[in-house]
């Protein structure tokens, strides 16, 4: 047996011919047959594992060759960074890390105590490249080490792959790292090396490092390219700076760099993340008219902004010109129409876009029935999200876990469980991960809220009959829906079913039990809840004492909610402001202003930070007995404490002007929150509005409707009926009518 040939009889192989100067050149050794078989079976995707390592084989060694002679080291290195190179296949799913294991090989065929048999620094650098590739810098770097120990660099190519490697994965601290001893080693970075971190740092949105290296880069004589302009701006408009985004764009272009097609792109989308989505037309129209001509990517881009705000007629629009343009509609595109309708509601549009598609040629995949079958779900149409569904298998397109969530959610909104059941089973066995704890307590969660919690403890007993085990979320949820209801025996039934599979209830399972007690008239029992929490060593939150103090307030039972109140203080836990909120809105509700105003001039002087919500409770409950002076006063110290008075606020002292029938008061109050800069409110001009008409204020009344209009605001629906009622023919103010703004007196 032939012993095997040293790496040096291959690397040394591409440089026999200029050791020796006085003999005549060779003429180069054709390739043995493994090399084209290689290259032949790579780039038609039939290259499997096992047949890439026979053909390496023969490259290292030809056995069949009575004088073997292996391939050039460059032949070598080219397989290896072809291999790092090729997309994914059926019969090789992982390029890279099939040239790593090839690398590997070569490097047992080598003498390891001599010197010459050593890999060149090309190999190295397609080595780094493979595991950047396979998402491993820390791999890279190791073999970066090694190349350090040889001596033989690293060079910038090295230094290139290793940075853009640590960025793309977010380590930029390495990369930044990396950068600077590149500059110690004299190795000069060049347009890759500043691109690859700019882009690091842009997608990090750390944009003052990547101005400073942009700084850098220009001090080096390096010009910034179209890549590193498409960098800042995408850093720029993800880090919500879409003015910056402007800036940089304009900065590219009169630095004399032509904007390709990508950089438009970019700023196109920087725009409609923003909702400018005129300027993001202007710039779409720039490109029609002067180019760089739109690509579908362009077109997808601005229809994406035109459905984010709706705007269904501009959306077709742009699909006419794109088809008069001769761009082919991609899969994106198509997905986002149907999005856009059928998030909309307008499932029949939707659907014959997804007819469309399927008729030009086009499969749906993975998330065009994802968007179609998640809409249909949400409205309702659970059969024909099923149907879709055994359509997407028919065709070949394989569910994704996401269509499987909304289908499961789709059959437990609507009571189909043993189907649910089916469909997480078959998840399961085709090894996709089923849903969890977290998915089907929100889906409890949102039946709960909605009242419909028998059909949320269904979902409970799904959930264990598929191997999960419900958690405190799950209970509290399926506890707030009984509560709702009203059905505060089967709430209580739930601290029994928590301790027989060992769940100790905490302070938010006892918050809600007695939350529920509370808001059921049942007094008595949240207390015993409350004091039975207290026995079993559990300590209460402020939340739960807001929750109580409220209760007992609410019940009249002023005494137990001050001694409360005494006790929460005496345990040690936190007073929030919250608390004093409840304190003082309750004793003003029970005709204890008294106290009240004791207590807030206590707090006052003990220089406690007040909210504006404090201060509205207040105001509200001295209003509501009657105690309007008082309430006035504490609106106007409202600015005294730093804080400036919500919609809420002159609200509440606006109506209690017009109830008193103070009109001049009332609008010299509104006048001051449009000088205050505050956008008119529609709910608060509303609310003016109707209380003015039940007054048989019709010129006052009419006043305010002017704002509303001139504010291009919205009259509700409470507004108009009241309008219609009083100026109908048989209206009462029906004589006042001509009092009216132009546009209301055809009622």
């Amino acid at each position: 047996m032939s012993s095997r040939p040293r790496l040096s009889s291959i690397f040394a192989a591409s440089t026999a011919a200029s050791t020796t100067t006085t003999v005549a050149a060779s003429p180069a050794r054709p390739l043995p047959p493994a090399y084209a078989a290689f290259q032949e079976r790579l780039r038609s995707g039939t290259l499997g594992p096992d047949d890439a390592r026979h053909l390496f084989d023969e490259l290292l060694l030809r056995r069949d060759d009575p004088a073997p002679a292996p391939a050039p080291a460059r032949a070598i290195s080219d397989i290896l960074a072809a291999l790092a190179r090729a997309p994914p296949s059926a019969a090789c799913s992982d390029g890279p890390a099939l040239a790593v294991e090839l690398f590997k090989r070569m490097d047992r065929w080598a003498c390891p105590h001599a010197a010459a048999d050593a890999p060149t620094i090309y190999t190295y650098n397609i080595l780094i490249d493979c595991y950047r590739r396979m998402h491993r810098p820390e791999l890279a770097l190791a073999v970066f080490g090694r190349l350090l120990r040889t001596g033989l660099g690293p060079d910038v190519c090295s230094y290139n792959t290793l940075i853009d490697g640590f960025s793309k994965e977010g380590e930029v601290d390495k990369a930044y790292e990396l950068f600077y001893k590149m500059i110690e080693q004299s190795v000069s970075p060049d347009v890759v090396t500043y691109n690859s971190l700019i882009d690091g740092l842009c997608k990090t949105k750390e944009m003052v490092k990547s101005e400073r290296v942009l700084e850098q880069m220009v001090d080096a004589g390096i010009r910034p390219n179209n890549k590193t302009y498409n960098s800042l701006i995408y850093g720029y408009s993800t880090a919500g700076m879409w003015k910056e985004s402007v800036r940089v764009f304009k900065e590219m272009s009169s630095s004399g760099l032509i904007p390709c097609v990508v950089n438009c792109n970019s700023f196109i989308h920087a725009l409609c993340r923003h909702n400018r989505i005129k300027e993001a037309k202007d710039i779409f129209d720039s490109m029609v008219l002067k180019g760089p001509k739109p690509n579908i990517i362009s077109y997808s881009t601005l229809l994406h902004g035109y459905a984010a705000e709706g705007c269904f007629a501009n959306m077709n629009s742009l699909v006419n010109l794109m088809v008069s343009k001769g761009i082919v509609p991609n899969h994106r595109f198509f997905n986002i129409l149907i999005n856009a309708y059928a998030r909309c509601g307008m499932m029949d549009k939707a659907m014959l876009i997804f007819e469309d598609m399927q008729n030009k040629g086009m499969i749906p995949d993975t998330v065009t029935f994802a968007t179609v079958i998640s809409s249909l779900c949400r409205i309702g149409r659970l059969d024909d999200a099923l149907h879709k569904f055994n359509h997407m298998v028919d065709i070949g397109v394989p569910p994704s876990e996401a269509v499987y969530r909304c289908l499961i959610q789709g059959c437990c909104n609507h009571g189909e469980l043993v189907k649910a059941k089916e469909l997480i089973s078959e998840m399961m066995n085709k090894d996709i991960p089923p849903p969890g704890v977290k998915y089907f307590s929100s889906i409890i969660n949102n039946l709960c809220k909605e009242g419909r919690v028998a059909e949320g403890k269904d979902i409970m007993d799904l959930m264990v009959q598929t191997g999960q085990r419900p958690n405190v979320v799950t209970f509290n949820s399926l506890m707030e829906g009984y509560c709702l209801v009203g059905n505060m025996e089967e709430a209580f039934a739930l601290l029994d079913a928590m301790a027989s599979i060992g769940i100790e209830p905490n302070c938010y399972i006892y918050g809600t039990l007695v939350d529920g007690y509370c808001k059921n008239g049942r007094i008595d029992d949240a207390l015993t809840v409350f004091r039975d929490m207290l026995h079993k060593g559990v300590k209460p939150t402020s939340v739960l004492y807001n929750i109580i103090l409220h209760g007992l307030f609410q019940a009249r039972r002023t005494t137990a909610a001050k001694k409360m109140f005494h006790e929460m203080i005496e345990s040690g836990t936190t007073v929030s402001i919250q608390t004093y909120g409840v304190v003082l809105g309750g004793l003003c509700r029970n005709n204890c202003t008294d106290e009240a105003n004791m207590l807030l001039e206590k707090l006052f002087a003990m220089n406690v930070k007040f909210d504006i919500i404090t201060f509205n409770i207040v105001i509200s409950a001295m209003l509501k007995v009657g105690r309007r002076q008082e309430a006035k006063e504490l609106f106007a110290a409202i600015s005294t404490y730093g804080l400036v008075p919500t919609v809420h606020t002159y609200n509440l002292m606006i109506s209690n002007l017009i109830k008193e029938e103070s009109y001049e008061e009332a609008d010299n109050l509104f006048i001051s929150v449009e000088k205050s800069g505050r956008a008119p409110d529609s709910r608060l001009l509303n609310h003016i509005v109707r209380m003015l008409l039940k007054k048989a204020e019709v010129a006052k009344a009419s006043n305010y409707l002017s704002i509303i209009d001139e504010n291009n605001l919205t009259l509700e629906a409470s507004t108009i009926s009241l309008l219609a009622s009083l100026f109908s023919r048989e209206g009462k103010c029906r004589e006042h009518i001509k009092l009216l703004p132009a546009k209301y007196q055809f009622l």
